[in-house]
């Protein structure tokens, strides 16, 4: 059995350069957990394959295309692939989320 402990996974080096952490990485998907510190955001990018977002902590405002809806803790939300996507914390709380790349992509993603 294999356990991974996110405050022991090593802190990756993104463009986005926030808290990012790869939690899983197998031949079929990906997980990813993201810390968005008050007023933090995502750059603006592509993804090339279907990815879904959960939120574990706080609140936040994902930009998926042109809509941009506030999110809350124990949302799920679908994010189709090649679509621009962004995520935002205007709050004053942390922002935790896990995000689950389905199949693994084989290609980078693409920062706008």
């Amino acid at each position: 059995m294999k356990i991974v402990e996110m405050n022991k996974t090593p802190i990756a080096e993104t463009p986005h350069k926030v808290d990012v952490r790869k939690l899983y990485d197998a031949e079929n998907a990906q997980a990813v957990h993201i810390r968005l510190e008050p007023g933090e955001s995502l750059k603006r990018h592509i993804t090339p394959v279907d990815v879904f977002f959960y939120v574990l902590e706080g609140k936040g405002i994902v930009e998926i295309d042109e809509e941009k809806k506030e999110v809350k803790k124990d949302s799920l939300i679908d994010s189709p692939a090649r679509i621009p996507h962004c995520w935002y914390n205007e709050s004053e709380e942390t922002l935790n989320f896990l995000v689950v790349k389905v199949p693994r992509p084989t290609t980078e993603t693409k920062v706008l």
